[in-house]
């Protein structure tokens, strides 16, 4: 069978991660499986031509919004896979969530990495209910043997021989709905209080604007870092070497980054909101006044 897969391939972005992992299952079971970044649909017109009967027997989105307002009326057979933000605040525009529920009429099925989502989406369209299924979303991790820690810690003069050091990882894209400044201002506190205590907040330069905004950020606190995105196998190894990893996220569907993590068994603190609830209960309201005493009472104890 010949499959499109349409989604955000930005590079280490859990849409992008879950759309090759989607693409290996296919390939792996025969099928042939085209990724189309989203961002390269530039008119209705070209996705017409593309998606159409003679050049795929099947398709698949990522985002029930950004994927199937191209995927709807094709004429091709589709599935849609729930995004997080199409669920979380997509469904706040009138107008999106028409034409969410328009896609979700003519789709063949629809996937909810969880029970949450699948319930809140079963809300909006309540017709819909049947045919949207739980999956959980499957992860793999591959650290790499030859990342070099001690290298990557001296690019965010961090100190690398510090035998107590304790390094918090924030990965995400920069964008305001990963909210990574959220934090910033209380790791300074605490490395000031704990000069052994650093954050790095790693990952790709997603909305320029705001990331002009992170950077003077941090570039005016002490013990907070900012270092653009390495290799999945080279992220994977810093994870295993860092103390916890956090996620500031206003909105989350399903973390890429927590689930990874989670399989390596550190520790972590969960997003702010989100369907990744669900597997990680803390026992405290994730907006405190103190995002101080957050981080550090989930960071220090959630295995």
């Amino acid at each position: 069978m010949r499959v499109l897969l349409l989604a955000s391939l930005r590079a280490q972005t859990g849409n992008g991660t879950t759309a090759r992992r989607i693409q290996d299952h296919l390939e792996a079971a025969g099928h042939t499986c085209t990724l189309k970044d989203l961002f390269e649909c530039e008119s209705s017109s070209a996705v017409s031509k593309l998606i159409s009967p003679g050049n795929f027997d099947a398709a698949l989105g990522i985002h029930l919004y950004k994927a199937g307002q191209f995927l709807q009326g094709r004429g091709v057979p589709f599935g849609i896979l729930f995004g997080g933000t199409d669920i979380n605040e997509d469904v706040k525009s009138e107008e999106k969530s028409q034409v969410m529920g328009a896609v979700l009429d003519e789709a063949r099925f629809a996937v909810s990495f969880t029970d949450a989502m699948k319930e809140k989406a079963a809300m909006y369209w309540p017709h819909a209910r049947n045919k949207i299924h739980v999956q959980p979303q499957g992860i793999v991790t591959s650290p790499s043997s030859s990342f070099n820690w001690k290298k990557w810690l001296e690019s965010a003069e961090i100190p690398p021989d510090d035998s107590n050091l304790r390094l918090f990882l924030l990965i995400c894209g920069l964008r305001r709905v990963k909210d990574p400044l959220y934090l910033v201002d209380a790791f300074a506190e605490w490395h000031h209080k704990e000069p052994n205590v650093h954050l790095i907040i790693i990952g790709p330069a997603v909305d320029p604007v705001f990331t002009e905004e992170v950077k003077e950020k941090v570039k005016r606190v002490d013990g907070v870092h900012l270092l653009p995105e390495i290799p999945q196998e080279d992220l994977h190894a810093a994870v295993k070497r860092s103390f916890a990893v956090v996620n500031s996220s206003v909105s989350e569907g399903m973390s890429a980054a927590i689930l990874e993590n989670h399989k390596r068994r550190k520790r972590q603190q969960p997003p702010q909101s989100g369907y990744m609830s669900e597997l990680f209960q803390p026992r405290h309201a994730a907006r405190q006044s103190s995002a101080l005493t957050t981080a550090y009472c989930h960071s220090a104890h959630l295995l």
